[in-house]
């Protein structure tokens, strides 16, 4: 899965594919409601492949936590939480048992969640190993030994 087009903008809802890179501004694609707009260095633009998880012992990209969910949930969104707090963090210590509960809030548990979701109704989740940029897939020979392809 390559996050690394996928923008999410300070003060702004939802997150966005990026479209083209100008001089000096973005242009960026609502993924809510495929809306077009210019983006600035100065909006607070992230890209979803530089942001980590903080736990106990190392920082866990946050591809890695949407693998587990996606994993967790069968490919499918989240339940709601209705912002309850206790359930979602509850839910994310099943997700991720060691992510650093004194520097991880539930505002970014929610905020990591509803991208979930977001990304999985759109179908932008692929945890496939050719999607994770290594251009090879596993298959198995006739004899039952994996090999490689690509």
């Amino acid at each position: 899965m390559d996050l690394s087009n996928i923008l999410a903008i300070n003060g702004k809802p939802g997150l966005f594919k990026l479209i083209s890179k100008g001089k000096t501004n973005f242009i960026v694609e609502s993924i809510l409601d495929g809306k077009k707009m210019p983006a600035f260095s100065h909006d607070g633009v992230s890209s979803l492949d530089n942001i980590a998880i903080f736990t106990e012992e190392e920082d866990i990209a946050l591809e890695k936590v949407f693998e587990a969910i996606y994993k967790y949930e069968n490919g499918k969104q989240i339940a709601e939480f209705n912002n309850d707090s206790a359930s979602m963090k509850k839910y994310f210590e099943t997700i991720l048992p060691n992510y650093d509960k004194e520097r991880v809030y539930v505002s970014n548990i929610k905020k990591i969640l509803a991208w979930y979701n977001l990304l999985a109704k759109n179908d932008l989740l692929d945890f496939t190993e050719e999607a994770k940029g290594t251009g090879k897939t596993n298959e198995t020979n006739e004899s039952g030994e994996t090999v490689e392809n690509g």
